[in-house]
Formats: structure tokens, sequence, C-alpha cells
């Protein structure tokens, strides 16, 4: 596929999935708008990308705040009217027992990976079908599967993004806009350290898993490939993914797992 001219907006972009995703974007020559609300981490994403040829434009804004995404995607729509992919990939993850997360905890995440997702999304939508179409991926994780310990709010996030998202894929079908719900497993990036724990402060800690996960390079470009391949559905990772088709087939045997695994 050709990529140059072609704008794609990734947000989650300062580091992580995100950040290899607008490195290899850039090496495309596409026009990258970048998001995150990590400025000093989107301006070194766009010094990488700089010397790859492709146009960068940085649009910060935090997903919890629905008036940010607003005005950002304004003016994003201001000077790129086009936008051909939206890669909604900014989100947070969680470390902690349900019985000692306080309620506004799991409305912060939920807010963050879930209504700021849609929020972009509704946004956009409209400039994606008056102009003829497009195509939107979303980040979920292996764990919108199924639950995993420690993590309740952040599995119910990804739950919501595998429900709302597939929903949304069939009614945009007319209007060809596409969907691609993107599902990784341990990826070797610093979600686990920038987790929340039940105080609502950093986890601080490179789960072993997640140190042991595939590269945010090699992730992105089982990601690039499946959006240009226009899939409904990809998921990232390694051999953990078995866990996926686990739940799907021996039940039981995975409520075992769940209960007995390390969840770092």
């Amino acid at each position: 596929m050709k990529y140059l001219g072609k704008k794609i907006w990734i947000t989650g972009a300062a580091s992580g999935i995100g950040k290899a995703l607008a490195l290899a974007y850039a090496g495309k020559q596409a026009t990258l708008i970048l998001s995150d609300r990590d400025l000093p981490g989107l301006r070194e994403t766009e010094k990488l990308c700089a010397g790859t040829g492709g146009e960068v434009v940085l649009a910060p804004f935090d997903l919890a705040v629905p008036e940010e995404i607003a005005a950002a995607t304004a003016k994003v729509l201001a000077h790129h009217p086009k936008i051909d992919i939206l890669i909604s990939n900014g989100g947070i993850s969680q470390r902690s027992l349900a019985l000692e997360t306080p309620i506004e905890l799991d409305r912060r995440i939920m807010e963050v990976n879930f209504f700021g997702a849609v929020e972009l999304t509704k946004a956009l939508l409209p400039a994606l079908i008056a102009n003829g179409g497009g195509h939107i991926a979303v980040t979920s994780s292996m764990t919108g599967k199924f639950g995993f310990p420690l993590r309740t709010a952040y599995c119910a996030s990804k739950h919501a993004i595998q429900g709302y998202f597939e929903a949304l894929r069939a009614e945009l079908y007319s209007h060809k806009v596409g969907v691609t719900i993107i599902s990784p497993g341990r990826v070797y990036t610093n979600i686990s350290v920038h987790a929340l724990d039940k105080d609502g402060k950093q986890h601080g800690v490179m789960d072993p898993g997640q140190a042991n996960g595939i590269s945010a390079e090699k992730s992105a470009r089982i990601i690039i490939r499946a959006i240009q391949r226009k899939k409904k559905e990809v998921f990232v990772g390694g051999f953990e993914l078995i866990m996926i088709y686990i739940r799907k087939f021996l039940t039981p045997v995975f409520h075992i797992l769940a209960r007995k695994i390390n969840p770092t």
C-alpha cells in the first residue's frame, strides 16, 4: 500500500506501540497526526520521525477530558479535513485488586480507555463519512476477551471497546469505513510501569511478563499489515495469546489458570 499523502492519526503516540506505529508509518512517507497527553514524549516521537521525510503534526490532548478531544479534533480537521486512518491507541492499565480500588479509579480508567476512544471516534466520524470512507483501528487487549486478576476496570474498559466497535463496524459498512480491533497480549512497553495502583499512583514496576513480550516494533508491523488488509481483528503477542483460545474452547481450564497464573 502506498502511504505517501495518506493522513494517519495516532493516539498514545508518545511511547510504546503508538510511538512504534508513528515511526513505522513515517518511514512509509505518511502524513502523521500524533496525539498524547505527554507533550515531551510526543516531541521526542516527532523528532525521531522527522528524519524519515513524512510530515508530522502534533495534537496533544488528554483522553479523560472531552473538551480537549473536541478542540483537538476541530484543529486537526481545519488543517487536514481528510483523515484516512485513525488509530485510537491511547490508554492506561491497572494493577490493583477490586476490593481495594475506589470507584473513582474504576471510572477514571473507563473514561480514558473507553469513553476517550468513543468520543474521538464520534468527533471524527462525520468527516470520514463525508470524505467517502476511511479506516478506524482501536486498541483493545487480550483481556478484552476474558477477565484477569488485578485488572478489573481495565478488563471492563477493553470488553466495552470490543462490543462498541464491533457494533460500530456493522453500522459503518455502507459508509465504507472499516474497523480493526487490535488485541495485544504482552508487548515490551512501559504500560505496566504507568499502570495505576489502588491509590491512583503509577505501579512503577516493569512486569516480568511485559519485559519478555514481543517488541513494540514487531507489534507495529503486525498492526500495520492488519490495517492494510482491512482485517476485522488482530491479535498481537506471543505464546500468551493461547489463553484466548483456552478461554473459548476449554473454559473450565481457563478459570483454573486465571486463578493460579501470576497476573504480572
